[in-house]
């Protein structure tokens, strides 16, 4: 059965995530509002790139932050890429802003400046092998704490990592061709069963 991933669709690239997604024979919900939630039995979430400090402020404006919060916490895979990381994480570097915070890191925003506020690059994620990563004004992890797995670093810099139902990258998986990143979230996602009646 396909799984059905809700993918927060209130700012950002959230249409390419739903492309990708779809390529791995996935269900994708828009989530806008409360009612996307209830009205929908979500096997995953998806916390796409855009504007984090906008995005906060949006998830509170529509009643979703509370939902979506207890969804995570509860243990609903989630992937957060770009501006997803900095929602997830626990603490963000220079800045008193918590969004969910449900993730055992520092996230640090900007962290390679305007000079390569943009670049691409090749680097192992996991035990998955090279990726290419496509950076755009990107965060990074300053640190992890206790239960985090380090997922991918790019000179230095943390640029993926996992805890437990949590999947975060500061780079955009959804702007190349690679399927990589997308099928490890979606290989968090229970399997359904299928229900024989008699």
């Amino acid at each position: 059965m396909k799984k059905t991933i809700g993918v927060l669709a209130i700012q950002g690239a959230f249409a390419e995530h739903i492309k990708v997604l779809r390529k791995l024979d996935s269900h994708c919900i828009e989530i806008r509002k409360p009612s996307d939630l209830t009205d929908h039995s979500l096997d995953g979430l998806v916390l796409p790139g855009g504007e984090s400090t906008v995005m906060g402020k949006l998830l509170r404006e529509l009643a979703l932050f509370e939902p979506l919060k207890d969804l995570i916490e509860a243990g609903l895979p989630v992937l957060g890429t770009c501006a997803g990381l900095i929602l997830l994480a626990g603490k963000i570097s220079e800045d008193d802003t918590i969004h969910f915070g449900t993730m055992n890191m520092v996230a640090r925003r900007n962290a390679y400046g305007r000079q390569l506020g943009s670049f691409q690059t090749a680097a192992e994620f996991g035990a998955c092998g090279k990726i290419p990563m496509v950076f755009i004004r990107a965060p990074d992890i300053e640190r992890v704490g206790a239960n985090v797995e380090i997922l991918a670093r790019v000179d230095h810099h943390i640029v993926a990592a996992r805890q437990a139902n949590m999947v975060v990258t500061s780079f955009h998986p959804e702007l190349t061709d690679d399927l990589t990143v997308h099928q490890y979230f979606l290989n968090l996602v229970p399997q359904k069963t299928k229900t024989c009646v008699a």
